[in-house]
């Protein structure tokens, strides 16, 4: 079960009390609001379509400063994405990756949230809840997404091909620089050896209860 662990790891104001009365005791020091969301910084694509979203995309680049990126970014695999709009609100995933040379489907629903453009991830287990925001795309050619759990933040380029203009990664990298991250924890992936497919063995839905 080492590849389906792996898959799991991969393909996730306060208002002070009221004062107390005359004789109770001094008021309470109104507490400090909690420190921003890294991803609350982040606008989401103005007049995003989730229709013209939908289809086939090609995961380019990441930044993320996950460890076990670092540690296998040697062994990147090229990696597919089939987006499908479920009625204009959430969005049906579908990557296609291989793992020790087999190819594998990993399912999940992004559902919407707070406001449009943003969605919330819902994978197994306590606090495998991820915020995604749809920063930037043409629909057409690229599209750029964040993604958080907790306090962490990573951001990926996707492209309607393989490869994308050099202007498309300036975009990309700014993307990533304006977060905190660097090109230091800036990944490319392969762009030959995809997955169009997984066989009913090979399938990790997490969309199911």
């Amino acid at each position: 079960m080492v590849a389906l662990g792996t898959l799991l790891l991969l393909g996730l104001l306060l208002t002070a009390p009221p004062a107390l009365g005359q004789g109770q005791g001094p008021a309470r020091r109104r507490r400090p609001p909690p420190p921003q969301s890294p991803l609350e910084k982040v606008a989401a694509q103005e007049e995003l379509s989730l229709p013209q979203l939908a289809g086939r995309w090609f995961l380019v680049g990441m930044a993320s400063r996950c460890s076990y990126l670092a540690e296998h970014s040697h062994r990147l695999e090229a990696t597919v994405v089939t987006v499908t709009d479920l009625v204009g609100q959430s969005l049906a995933i579908s990557t296609f990756r291989k793992l020790d040379g087999m190819c594998w489907e990993i399912r999940q629903r992004y559902l919407p949230a707070q406001a449009h453009g943003r969605f919330l991830l819902k994978g197994r287990g306590y606090g495998s809840k991820v915020d995604v925001v749809v920063g930037e795309t043409d629909h057409s050619s690229y599209a750029i997404l964040y993604y958080q759990k907790g306090r962490s933040i990573s951001v990926k380029l996707y492209g309607r091909t393989s490869q994308v203009s050099d202007a498309v990664v300036d975009k990309f990298e700014q993307r990533v620089r304006a977060v905190g991250l660097s090109e230091d924890v800036t990944y490319y992936f392969p762009t030959y050896g995809f997955c169009d497919s997984a066989d009913e063995f090979h399938i990790l839905d997490e969309m199911k209860p």
